[in-house]
């Protein structure tokens, strides 16, 4: 739930911006403040927690919007942090939107337009308070769980994605959980009824991912006894998840790259083009460093499929998540006639030892396998 009076703090060397924009923010029902200078706003960040963060990139100050980013992204990750910036130095604010500010806004800029951009943050932060993880997990009714900081992060990304139509590369460890993201970004999207239709490119055949991609007409091959409709037709205006795309091959590539160029898609056996309508998710568990140093994937799909990347981090890298994971596998997999058990301490301490190297699907499975036998 939001807060009524949800809190503001503006940081610009400019004190005419800051006037205006806390009057601004104080019509639209919000509880702004400001500070000229990034020293000032860390300052006052050690005694009061805002809900989001406004800053202005380039200040005559030591520490300016860039290095202010950095402070709140490493001491107060919950915070959503939105940049300023003039005209000229765009790219800089680009930059800095990938190492982890919410958004950006050109100066000079539109007052409706900040507005919805802070109140879009301030949603977002919503989603990633620690406190109201239950609220979260049930919004997202997906199993996402964790309140470490680079789970905090990947909740912010779903958050900022959603709306978008960019296609989006989520990469991570098998068992990390990509298609509960993909699943997350399509709910709180702009077509959240539509299809969601996914797919392992590294389950099938060529030949049958060829058909399940792209569809096929009747006769286009032994078997094929009627049209078969593509997941890009099922989906519709909904979501397409090609999960595992890296392992796809090169044929199939090319195919995919020219659909994602063209909006179309032309069914096996077929003449007619199918617009396509769906928006695109893919994953790997190669990052897209890896990917790009590889011969087997091509670097202009890759260009197309990674326009905003989503990283989950193995389960071993966030060992304070385990607690809260244990905790929603018991309640997720016990009876509804019976009460979740409790760990004891000696069950905790070896879960946090072991090393989960299938993640977090090795521990449910271990965790559904042990209510069997309790």
């Amino acid at each position: 739930m939001l807060p009524e009076r949800p809190r503001l703090m503006i940081v610009d060397d400019d004190p005419v911006t800051c006037e205006l924009l806390c009057e601004v923010f104080t019509g639209e029902g919000f509880a702004a403040q400001f500070v000229q200078s990034g020293e000032a706003a860390l300052t006052s960040l050690a005694d009061e927690s805002p809900d989001v963060l406004v800053s202005d990139i380039r200040m005559n100050t030591r520490v300016d919007g860039l290095a202010l980013l950095d402070q709140v992204r490493q001491d107060y990750p919950q915070i959503p942090v939105v940049l300023m910036t003039a005209f000229g130095s765009v790219e800089t604010a680009v930059r800095a939107v990938k190492q982890g500010a919410f958004d950006y806004i050109s100066k000079p800029f539109d007052i409706d337009a900040l507005v919805a951009t802070v109140r879009r943050a301030l949603a977002a932060r919503s989603i990633v308070q620690p406190q109201a993880l239950a609220d979260h997990e049930e919004q997202l009714a997906l199993g996402l769980v964790g309140r470490t900081p680079s789970m905090l992060e990947v909740y912010k990304m779903i958050a900022r994605v959603s709306d978008s139509p960019a296609a989006v590369l989520i990469t991570g460890d098998s068992g990390t959980g990509k298609e509960l993201v993909a699943r997350a970004i399509h709910v709180h999207g702009k077509n959240p009824t539509a299809p969601f239709v996914a797919i392992n490119c590294g389950a099938l055949t060529e030949t049958l991912l060829e058909s399940e991609l792209f569809g096929h007409v009747r006769g286009s091959f032994t078997g094929a006894i009627a049209n078969k409709p593509g997941i890009f037709e099922q989906a519709r205006e909904g979501t397409v998840f090609l999960d595992e795309v890296s392992e796809m091959s090169t044929g199939l590539q090319v195919k995919l790259l020219r659909v994602l160029q063209e909006r179309e898609v032309v069914p096996v056996g077929g003449s007619a083009p199918i617009a396509v309508h769906a928006r695109v998710i893919a994953a790997s568990n190669r990052d897209p460093e890896i990917l790009m140093a590889s011969d087997s994937f091509r670097h202009d799909l890759l260009y197309r499929l990674n326009v905003i990347n989503i990283h989950l981090p193995p389960l071993r890298e966030r060992r304070d998540d385990i607690a809260l994971l244990v905790a929603h596998f018991l309640r997720k997999h016990t009876p509804a006639n019976r009460t979740p058990p409790l760990l004891d301490d000696a069950a905790s301490a070896c879960l946090n030892r072991y090393a989960w190297p299938g993640n977090v699907r090795e521990l449910e499975n271990a965790i559904e396998l042990s209510l069997i036998h309790i």
